[in-house]
């Protein structure tokens, strides 16, 4: 049988032979569907099983996701603060701003006087009785700095900081930039977790279908050997197997979608009212369309490995006796 329907796809012009190789392979993924379709209980188990173990490398990457959306936010809010001498006059303060505001490397620039500070300290500090006993005001006027987007960065504010102290008018300048490297060092641990736990949980799904394909070979042991009495080759036994696991990863990786998008939607409120009180008004980002057709492939892949070793292994074990 096998060979007469070899020899009849070698009397097939190439165009003849391209459409029937893609029939075929219609016809497997289909009949692998319905095969699955036979046995609703444990296909859907095995489905959710998936999309639970897919959606946890998907939850991390949501989280990186939104906290670096986060950071960049922060980021545009970075600012330098440069202290001028007690001694210079508001003319040589001015010459220095509109100095400063010349640099490529800078956005915007305020100017707080030593009035204004001191009025600002009165107001925030409590203590506007006892400043009336001083004989002179000891604050220093202040020049806010504002980096473009570039330079907002640790590293670029840094250099700037160092640029901007080299004016001599600026007796020091003041970075407070500490607690954006520490939120930036947790992104790139909360990265590298992502990276661990997902490989972690890509080897349990390839398991998975991998021992699901098996059940289903052990199965239908009697059918295989009778195919290989017949002279069906080892692709044609195996493509129904391998259209199983892509299936299976098809739907898990839809069902992951589904999780993190309505655990998003879920913890949405809750965040944006976090960061709310924080000044902030920013909401959650889920999954993307584009992004579920990118977890759909990647499942798919692995539903296919994962039978693909799996078949590999157990088919040549079965002969027919």
């Amino acid at each position: 049988m096998a060979s007469s329907a070899s020899l009849t796809r070698s009397k097939l012009p190439i165009t003849g032979r391209i459409v029937m190789f893609f029939i075929r392979h219609v016809q497997h993924a289909m009949a692998s569907l319905g095969e699955l379709w036979r046995s609703p209980m444990s296909s859907v188990m095995t489905m959710a099983v998936l999309g639970v173990s897919l959606s946890l490398p998907a939850a991390l990457q949501v989280m990186v996701k939104n906290a670096e959306t986060i950071t960049q936010s922060w980021d545009s809010a970075a600012q330098i603060s440069l202290f001028i001498d007690g001694d210079r006059s508001e003319q040589s303060i001015q010459s220095l701003i509109a100095r400063v505001k010349v640099y490529p490397e800078i956005d915007d620039v305020r100017y707080i006087s030593k009035e204004q500070a001191l009025a600002e300290f009165r107001k925030l500090s409590g203590f506007g009785d006892a400043l009336d006993y001083l004989n002179e005001n000891p604050l220093p006027a202040v020049v806010m700095v504002f980096p473009t987007e570039r330079y907002s960065t640790p590293q670029g504010a840094r250099e700037l900081l160092a640029k901007l102290e080299r004016e001599p008018e600026v007796s020091f300048g003041r970075l407070d930039i500490e607690w954006l490297e520490r939120l930036q060092a947790l992104v790139h641990v909360l990265e590298r977790t992502v990276i661990a736990i997902g490989a972690l949980l890509v080897l349990a799904v390839v398991l998975i279908i991998g021992n699901t394909i098996r059940l289903a070979i052990m199965n239908r042991r009697s059918e295989i050997e009778v195919m290989k009495l017949v002279g069906a080759t080892e692709a044609f036994i195996q493509r129904p197997f391998l259209y199983t696991g892509i299936w299976y990863g098809v739907v898990g990786g839809i069902l992951a979608w589904l999780i993190i998008n309505i655990l998003v939607w879920y913890l949405d409120g809750a965040l944006t009212h976090l960061l709310g009180l924080y000044g902030s008004d920013i909401h959650m980002k889920g999954l993307s369309f584009s992004e579920l057709l990118k977890m759909m492939i990647a499942a798919s892949f692995l539903g296919w490995l994962g039978s693909y070793v799996s078949v590999r292994h157990h088919l040549r074990a079965i002969e027919p006796s």
